[in-house]
């Protein structure tokens, strides 16, 4: 029986445009709370599991600070320390969870994992990332753009390199649903999923943002706000046989002066979602430049992650 909770967070598709922004203006707030020293304990006696089956450093903290920060309790809960699929189902163990806890976090593989741990735990669920979507690292991505800018709509905002990953889709997506332009500049084999474009697509339409595909970067590039990459060789895919080819095909767009200058704009912005392969897939210039944000970002999974936490636990 499904008994989905109505404010899991699994995907940006789960929330409308206007949603998204208010999560973002939410998050601003909470930012500038924290920053006041302001800790009002929202989530009291609440408890907060998080399955990882992958690792992680920003995503780990960010979700273990929010909770600390609005009174819950945290559970780290590792792919290898529970029956997660190998000797309980998966089916069992999200209902067994869904006893014990207020709320569920996963990160890990399929996106169907967290779809079943949403419908049948009875609790929310965030999707802490998958291999097909990183919703919460777009939010963070849309946020920092938007304090940098004041706005979103109309920004041009260039995804460089692998763009056929979780990062990009879930960008695309957020990029479509706040009117601005995503562009991906990448090979034709690493454009995004043909699932994701359609959806941002979708959004384009009511929002006037765009989506569009290149693979000249220097082209791609011109006019950009924001310059956007994330490592060549994901998370899990390190001993794949294709390896080396994948990073002979991305070399031509790796992120550089040359590619930052290209740009033909003087305010744009590096952004990465971290960990980076500095001389890989940006060179080292460009992550240490004052063009870059990365640790802005970084800071900002911790407010919108909070956001996202306090919106779940307000269905009651």
């Amino acid at each position: 029986m499904t008994i989905r909770a109505a404010r899991s967070f699994l995907s940006l598709a789960d929330i409308s445009p206007l949603e998204l922004r208010e999560i973002i203006q939410h998050a601003r707030a909470l930012k500038q709370e924290k920053k006041l020293g302001h800790f009002p304990q929202r989530l009291k006696h609440k408890n907060v599991a998080l399955i990882f089956e992958k690792l992680s450093t920003r995503t780990r903290c960010s979700f273990s600070v929010a909770c600390r920060d609005e009174g819950a309790n945290v559970e780290f809960l590792g792919g290898n320390e529970i029956h997660f699929g190998k000797k309980e189902s998966l089916e069992d163990t999200a209902r067994v969870l869904g006893r014990f806890f207020d709320g569920l976090v996963y990160r890990g593989y399929a996106q169907k994992t967290a779809q079943t741990l949403a419908e049948l735990s009875g609790v929310p669920v965030w999707n802490a990332l998958t291999d097909e979507e990183h919703p919460t690292q777009a939010i963070a991505d849309l946020m920092t753009l938007e304090e940098r800018f004041s706005h979103l709509a109309g920004l041009r905002v260039v995804y460089v390199g692998d763009a056929a990953n979780n990062v990009a889709n879930s960008l695309m997506v957020g990029c479509a649903m706040v009117g601005a332009h995503f562009v991906a500049a990448a090979p034709e084999q690493y454009w995004p999923e043909k699932a994701y474009a359609e959806q941002a697509l979708k959004f384009c339409k009511e929002t006037g943002g765009s989506v569009t595909f290149e693979s000249n970067p220097h082209k791609a590039v011109l006019g950009a706000d924001a310059l956007y990459t994330d490592v060549w060789v994901s998370m899990g895919f390190e001993n794949e046989p294709n390896v080396q080819q994948r990073i002979e095909t991305l070399r031509p767009y790796q992120v550089n002066a040359s590619l930052m200058k290209a740009t033909e704009v003087e305010h744009s912005i590096f952004l990465h979602c971290l960990p980076a392969n500095k001389e890989m897939e940006v060179t080292t210039e460009v992550f240490e430049s004052g063009k870059s944000l990365v640790f802005d970002q970084a800071e900002n999974r911790l407010h919108t992650i909070k956001a996202l936490l306090l919106r779940g636990f307000s269905a009651g």
